[in-house]
């Protein structure tokens, strides 16, 4: 629960709301899991919460760890399925990228993710406890501060797909009561939902990433059906939006590089005439194989010559550097568990359709 949920559950329960803060504290900051031990809380309140509420850790069925130092963990979502979570370590910065979706509905022709399926959204607790697990079991960094610095939506799923989820979430990421991250360490990454662009900028003031990977909509049809739903003009409408309303912040477009797909000069010119002079940086992902696919990654020679094509043109560019491969970590490679699928995949005429179709599932956890 977010802190403004846990103040409704407190305040049903005729308990005063201030209680909400020093719970969150002790599961968040302190890392406890047992009533019993909030000792700031009265005897009568820990036992109505242990009554009416549960602190559940997620199973973690394998835990894989790369020679760069990436960490990536299998947790059970029920039923025979999984989804993954990513730990990236760097010399300044601890990124943990988290799941949002068991599978994903989107169809993203290069995605391992997208190639498994859909089975559902994951709940806020299921979320939430990925980052409490990592925090957890990964060592602090030498000057003490948490191994973790920075929180991506970038995992398996599409986000916005389960926006009712992810908002609890993003107040828990940033609150001074739980983990209290920066906003802009936190990012929400999505390929296109644009009502929900919308209204997360309205409801979180968090960085946002858009995984763009093409410039024109004909080849983004392709290869990110979401496109026929929201064409490029309405989702960078919606980014510019976006931007606006949050000052001195800079949308990232993300742009996965496909060799004699999108990696041209031409592209890089097409790409650079739709961003130059706005709030934009790219983000250039080296692409990552996965078993079935079709695509090959673009040279570096291609790749360099792209950047520096952005660049000439006015762009903030930078390439991504691949990380976790060795363990099917990198970006793209997420897969997790999904066998029972609620459709195989998605057809790309049916994207919006199953969107509107998709229901999310609700636990009571706090």
């Amino acid at each position: 629960m977010s802190q403004g949920d846990l103040e409704l559950f407190l305040a049903a329960r005729d308990e005063k709301p201030f209680h909400a803060r020093q719970v969150l504290q002790w599961i968040y900051q302190r890392d406890v899991s047992d009533f019993d031990e909030m000792t700031d809380l009265s005897k009568s309140l820990r036992a109505r919460l242990k009554e009416d509420a549960t602190i559940t850790p997620p199973e973690v069925q394998s835990r894989h760890d790369g020679e760069d130092g990436c960490v990536k963990w299998l947790f059970s979502s029920g039923f025979g399925q999984a989804v993954e979570t990513v730990f990236i370590p760097e010399a300044d910065r601890g990124t943990l990228c988290i799941s949002s979706q068991v599978g994903c509905a989107l169809d993203c022709s290069f995605c391992a993710t997208g190639a498994q399926g859909f089975n559902r959204n994951l709940t806020s607790a299921e979320i939430i406890g990925q980052v409490r697990h990592a925090i957890r079991e990964l060592p602090r960094r030498e000057n003490g501060e948490p191994a973790i610095s920075n929180v991506v939506f970038m995992g398996m799923g599409e986000p916005l797909a389960n926006y009712r989820s992810i908002v609890p979430v993003l107040d828990l990421l940033v609150s001074d009561y739980s983990y209290g991250l920066s906003r802009r360490r936190v990012t929400v990454s999505t390929s296109g939902i644009v009502p929900h662009i919308d209204k997360l900028s309205k409801d979180c003031n968090v960085a946002l990433a858009v995984s763009l990977h093409a410039p024109n909509d004909e080849l983004r049809d392709s290869i990110v059906p979401i496109n026929k739903l929201h064409p490029i003009s309405t989702l960078l409408d919606a980014c510019w939006r976006y931007a606006a309303d949050h000052s001195n912040r800079f949308i990232t477009f993300e742009y996965v590089m496909l060799r004699g797909v999108n990696d041209s000069l031409e592209h890089a010119n097409q790409l650079a005439t739709l961003l130059k002079g706005k709030p934009a940086k790219v983000n250039l992902i080296p692409f990552n194989p996965f078993s079935g696919t079709e695509f090959l990654r673009s040279s570096a020679e291609t790749i360099r010559h792209f950047q520096e094509r952005l660049r000439k043109r006015g762009l903030v560019a930078t390439t991504r550097k691949t990380r976790g491969d060795d363990i099917d970590a990198a970006c793209g490679q997420l897969a997790g568990k999904v066998s029972d699928r609620v459709k195989t995949r998605l057809g790309r005429k049916k994207v919006g359709q199953k969107l509107h179709e998709n229901k999310d599932i609700r636990m009571s956890s706090i």
